[in-house]
């Protein structure tokens, strides 16, 4: 199975979700890399700020950094080939990396009748909140799920 390596720039935090500004596109890929992890994909992060050695010591992080610099980040490696740069990968993209199809894909949930896979609760969009109108609630309150499709850690289909 192949080694799925992101190399970030200098963060406070790796979620997304510190100080007043929310960077959304860290949230969604914080939430793919644990859908990831969750099914035995091996994903490693690298944040500049904490782990600066693990950047110095990879022969080809150091010379992205020498060529690109720190703005080029982040810099995503499969199996120590540069696959994507500059920003953070989709779900999509991390699942492809990993040679997932979208049926080995446990945490994704099969759309309805009629409904596309991008309305499905298995669309690698930014995470939404839940509501009754959704294919994985029949709750009228709106809340975020806690992991995988409706807050459940495993999921064959839709809930």
């Amino acid at each position: 199975m192949p080694v799925i390596r992101v190399f970030e720039p200098a963060l406070c935090c790796n979620t997304g979700v510190c100080g007043p500004n929310i960077d959304q596109e860290l949230v969604d890929f914080t939430a793919a890399v644990n859908a990831l992890r969750a099914q035995g994909i091996d994903v490693q992060r690298a944040n500049l700020a904490t782990e600066p050695a693990q950047f110095a010591e990879h022969p080809v992080v150091a010379q992205f950094l020498q060529t690109a610099g720190s703005e080029g980040l982040p810099l995503t490696l499969v199996d120590d080939v540069t696959v994507l740069t500059g920003r953070h990968p989709r779900r999509d993209e991390l699942e492809r990396y990993a040679g997932l199809t979208p049926a080995q894909d446990s945490q994704c949930c099969n759309p309805a009748a009629g409904q596309s896979t991008s309305d499905a609760c298995c669309n690698p969009q930014p995470i939404t909140l839940m509501t009754s109108t959704s294919c994985c609630s029949s709750n009228s309150a709106a809340e975020a799920p806690s992991a995988g499709c409706c807050g459940q850690a495993s999921s064959t289909g839709c809930c």
